[in-house]
């Protein structure tokens, strides 16, 4: 009898197994796209200075219909509009205005164009056919290939508020690094114990070998994270992200101090380089060197994409830092930049 109970009792709580993968009776199925086409890849691949297209394409044209471009900021979640058209006209708003346009190859062509990618470009679009009560949009990404670095400033770590850290790191031809951006560096390596600031506001750290000083040896391997953090008041440091290079870096060999370096680049029609174009030639040149070189920041730094024991003897490619000696140092060459 106790069996018989118990048996009653365990079908009354436990549903049958079909029913606990089924969809709930009477649950929206999906939206079905009735005048957007579906895009083969939601996602669209660039490097900084290219021409980039974002495709959305009309299956039919609706009457008195609007196609309205959007994108997504990361910074505060909100859609800033790009392009309105009608089909016959448009108009450009925003930053972006002086480089967008309607690629319109034919009628139904609505495909936003994208001339001479900036960094800040990168993120989510939103493509909306505006129909009265038969409103529907597609979403794809913008993304830049391209390097996230850490970076501090001279006095030392934790010293940036969100906006110090935002501003350094465009003092740096680089822009703070969105998470995807930093997840994406972490599965490729990335390992700094210090938290920096990225640019929806959250503090993050990416760990591959989990170690005491870096939250103890017990907690496994990933992005981890302080959350959202008061902009104004918190300090940490800053994750950048910079792209490919309009021009070129290169080295000058010398004994120089920080003047004579900044003196050196002038004189061949160059400037001192700055930290983020020194690592967009070491991701996109593969520029290789075993000598130290000033920076526009004060700091010295050489790029290795060959590991080898008389260039520091790390066993992975990076840049490697000197951090900030005395500006008055007669010790190191310099790293110059020209552009195209």
């Amino acid at each position: 009898r106790w069996l018989l109970l118990l048996s009653s009792l365990w079908l009354l709580v436990v549903p049958p197994a079909s029913s606990i993968f089924q969809r709930p009776t009477g649950s929206p199925a999906p939206p079905r796209l009735q005048y957007l086409l579906e895009p083969l890849h939601a996602t669209v691949h660039t490097q900084r200075g290219a021409t980039a297209t974002l495709p959305c394409v009309l299956r039919a044209l609706p009457s008195n219909y609007r196609v309205k471009w959007s994108k997504v900021e990361p910074a505060n979640y909100r859609e800033s509009i790009i392009i309105i058209t009608n089909g016959l006209y448009h108009k450009n708003y925003g930053p972006l205005s002086p480089r967008v346009r309607l690629r319109h190859s034919h009628r139904y062509d609505a495909s936003l164009t994208i001339t001479d990618v900036a960094l800040e470009d990168e993120g989510r679009y939103r493509c909306q056919l505006v129909n009265g009560l038969e409103d529907e949009s597609i979403s794809l990404t913008l993304h830049l290939e391209g390097v996230v670095f850490p970076y501090q400033p001279s006095n030392g770590r934790y010293k940036f508020n969100y906006h110090e850290a935002k501003r350094a790191c465009e003092q740096q031809d680089s822009r703070l690094a969105t998470y995807q951006q930093l997840y994406k560096a972490w599965t490729e390596g990335l390992d700094w114990c210090n938290a920096g600031w990225i640019l929806d506001g959250t503090v993050h750290y990416p760990i591959i070998n989990s170690r005491e000083p870096c939250g103890g040896r017990l907690l496994l391997p990933g992005v981890r994270t302080y959350g959202a953090r008061d902009k104004q008041k918190d300090r940490f440091d800053a994750f950048c992200f910079t792209s490919a290079l309009q021009g070129q870096v290169y080295f000058i060999r010398g004994h120089l101090n920080f003047k004579e370096a900044g003196q050196a680049c002038q004189n061949h029609g160059a400037a001192i380089a700055k930290v983020g174009q020194l690592y967009s030639a070491w991701k996109f040149s593969q520029l290789d060197r075993c000598d130290g070189g000033w920076l526009a920041d004060g700091s010295v730094r050489y790029p290795i994409t060959t590991p080898r024991q008389r260039c520091g003897g790390l066993p992975d490619p990076g840049v490697r830092s000197f951090g900030f000696p005395s500006k008055e140092l007669r010790t190191y060459g310099t790293y110059c930049f020209t552009g195209k």
